[in-house]
């Protein structure tokens, strides 16, 4: 009904904007805010582990530990504060796992595994996965254009511009805490660029989660989602 409510207030929000247009408009486009279910069926499931997530090294990995950024650590904070503000799960921390296997298909078939865990705890979901954080440097040389201030003819030039980049790959496995069953899997990637080469990488890799949080907790909490729709006055 919470849901029903919502969306019946954009409508009347829609149609209310719609009235107050002149007679002789044809149509309108107008903004609405359309809930978007959880991608994970969260009915019976009251309480949520995050386990730790494992740390992939690839490539910027060095240049990562020479920053001293503690990349599992700095994500379990965050992934744990946005939980219990956005979702209305109990979020549990289980501590160090002992993992029968570091890799990820493997271990999304250890059904007695996470059943196991999930009775320790116990959870009724155990949320686990993967991180790749990658420090890249982006400079180069572009071509920029510039006005001559003796002839004002336009000319080209190569110049050197400092860039540095941070991509972040995280892969979410939520099991079932009774069962050990993998119930959802999932990608999230993103790519932020910023000039200069000394960007603060802690900086960076939070930009990557801003990008990513609407996405990450949509797995377990409705979102709202703006869309344009295209309304007919005559």
């Amino acid at each position: 009904m919470k849901h029903y409510r919502s969306w019946a207030l954009a409508v009347f929000t829609a149609v209310a904007a719609l009235a107050a247009l002149p007679a002789f408009a044809g149509s309108v486009e107008v903004k609405l805010q359309l809930p978007q279910r959880a991608r994970l069926n969260l009915q019976g499931k009251s309480s949520i582990a995050v386990a730790p997530f494992l740390v992939v090294t690839q490539e910027g990995a060095d240049r990562l530990q020479g920053r001293d950024i503690d990349v599992q650590k700095e994500f379990e904070r965050y992934l744990l504060k946005i939980l219990r503000r956005e979702t209305e799960l109990k979020v549990m921390e289980p501590g160090p796992v002992d993992y029968p296997v570091y890799d990820f298909a493997q271990l999304a078939k250890q059904q007695d595994f996470w059943r196991a865990l999930g009775e320790r705890i116990p959870a009724d979901l155990i949320l686990a996965g993967g991180l790749d954080f990658d420090i890249q440097d982006r400079s180069g040389y572009q071509m920029q254009e510039y006005v001559s201030p003796f002839n004002g003819r336009t000319y080209y030039r190569q110049v050197l511009v400092e860039q540095t980049g941070f991509e972040y790959d995280i892969l979410m496995q939520v099991y079932d805490g009774k069962t050990g069953e993998l119930l959802y899997q999932d990608n999230f990637k993103d790519f932020q660029s910023f000039e200069g080469e000394g960007t603060d990488p802690l900086a960076g890799m939070f930009e990557n989660l801003l990008s990513l949080e609407d996405r990450i907790l949509n797995v377990f909490t409705q979102k709202e989602v703006e869309a344009s729709r295209l309304l007919f006055t005559q």
